[in-house]
C-alpha cells in the first residue's frame, strides 16, 4: 500500500463560512501519483469540519449554515461558553464531522457531478486553518 500525505492551510474571513477546497484536494491527489484508492480529507480543528455537498448553487452553503444555526443556537446556555464562548461551534463541528473519504479512480477524485469538498468554519475568522489530505492506494 502506498500512502501520501500533505496538508495545507487556509484563512477564513467570516464567523461561519463554507470554503470550497476541491481544487486543492485534487492537486494533492494528482501529486500523489496514486491512480486507484481513497482520499481522506481531515480538518485538524475542534471548531471546523469537512463535508461534501452540491457545487453549482452557492445558496446550498447558506442554507447549510442556516439549518445548523436552527439546530444549534449560539449562546443558548451552553456550559462551554463559560470557558471560551464558542460551544455552538464545537457542537456543529461534531455534528458535521472532521473528515470525508472519497474514492480515487484514474488518479482523480471520484466525486459525483454536483459534488465538491467543503471546509466548514464555525468559529472564525481564523488564520492558518489546517486541512490534512491522506491518499491511500
Amino acid at each position: 500500500m502506498t500512502v501520501f500525505r500533505k496538508s495545507f492551510d487556509l484563512d477564513t474571513r467570516e464567523h461561519e463560512q463554507i470554503v470550497d477546497i476541491t481544487e486543492r484536494v485534487a492537486r494533492v491527489v494528482a501529486e500523489s501519483g496514486i491512480l486507484a484508492g481513497i482520499c481522506s480529507v481531515f480538518a485538524a480543528h475542534a471548531t471546523a469540519a469537512v463535508t461534501i455537498n452540491e457545487n453549482a448553487d452557492p445558496n446550498i452553503g447558506v442554507d447549510f449554515l442556516a439549518a445548523l444555526g436552527k439546530m444549534v443556537r449560539d449562546h443558548d446556555g451552553w456550559l462551554h461558553d463559560r470557558v471560551d464562548d464558542n460551544a455552538a461551534a464545537h457542537v456543529k463541528s461534531a455534528l458535521v464531522g472532521p473528515s470525508e473519504t472519497i474514492p480515487i479512480e484514474g488518479g482523480r477524485l471520484a466525486l459525483g457531478t454536483w459534488q465538491n469538498v467543503f471546509f466548514c468554519e464555525f468559529d472564525g475568522p481564523r488564520k492558518g486553518r489546517r486541512v490534512v489530505v491522506t491518499v491511500l492506494g
